[in-house]
């Protein structure tokens, strides 16, 4: 037997994990948007939503039988791969994130808004025909937006009940199209608590983020799930204006450390210009696979 074939498509699947996490730890680029690039979102979707909750349970009580055979049911290699991919990536890109907000902040919330902006543009582009009601979501969306981006001057600390809460709305994201699980993190003021946290290995927290994640992708999954796929428009029109509004935050947060349109346009155009691309590849590779 030519364990070969095997070896290839899990170190594959680990790139993608690079990949995702890379972009996951970036406000702005969504990692479920590179896993749909690069070909595994809808088995990245479909290997979430096989995990079942009542497996603790059988754990628990010690049946393990049945946690072996619900063990069997995930595409457990394959999420090992994707997230050792992912994991690598943070703790890599922490250091470089951290250094560039401590002595580059202008330039790095500028590069973090024209990420954000080009999103929104993008995920609203999502919507085929947009009418009054699509206009007065959105308008909701970026008035609440608005609202939610003042969270960053609130100092709710960064114990680990308000961290678990915190990866719970992150780690989500993951399913939503366009939307970064880094960028909530930001809106929520635990961005560079949780890098720091992930530079130095602090497990404490590390795991009350993850686990908030785990408990808030198999609570809201698929109610996420039902919300696009019945009120596709209004959803999408609703996301688009929470980053949109929610965007004032990175801007206080760069003009702050200096003068954001003398010191941070370029910047700005660099990150609308990386999202385009991004979204030139994923409208791309669904043209190629329809």
């Amino acid at each position: 037997m030519n364990p070969r074939p095997d070896l290839r498509e899990h170190a594959g699947i680990y790139l993608r994990g690079l990949a995702m996490g890379a972009c996951d730890i970036v406000p702005g680029v969504s990692g479920g948007t590179i896993a749909l690039i690069t070909g595994i979102y809808e088995r990245l979707i479909g290997a979430i939503g096989s995990v079942d909750p009542t497996s603790v349970k059988h754990l628990a009580r010690g049946d393990f039988g049945s946690f072996r055979a619900d063990l069997e049911k995930i595409d457990l290699l394959f999420l090992i791969a994707l997230l050792a991919g992912i994991g690598t990536a943070f703790l890599l890109m922490s250091r470089v994130i951290l250094f560039l907000l401590e002595n580059h902040a202008v330039e790095t919330y500028s590069f973090f808004l024209g990420l954000i902006i080009a999103s929104a543009v993008a995920i609203f582009l999502e919507i085929r025909s947009p009418g009054a009601a699509t206009l007065v979501y959105l308008g909701v969306g970026t008035g609440v937006g608005y609202l939610i981006g003042g969270l960053g001057h609130l100092e709710i600390g960064h114990s680990l009940p308000i961290l678990f809460l915190t990866g719970m709305a992150a780690l989500c994201a993951m399913i939503l199209p366009g939307i970064s699980g880094a960028y909530i993190t930001l809106v929520l003021n635990q961005y560079e608590y949780m890098l720091a946290a992930i530079r130095t290995f602090s497990l404490p927290e590390i795991v009350a983020y993850v686990a908030g994640g785990v408990v808030g992708l198999l609570l809201f999954t698929r109610g996420l799930k039902y919300l696009l796929k019945t009120h596709h428009a209004a959803m999408l029109a609703l996301l688009t204006g929470l980053m949109l509004g929610s965007a004032r935050m990175l801007w206080e947060r760069g003009a702050a450390a200096g003068d954001m349109l003398a010191g941070g346009l370029v910047f700005f155009l660099v990150g609308l210009v990386a999202v385009g691309a991004v979204e030139y590849l994923k409208r791309r590779y669904r043209g190629a696979a329809a």
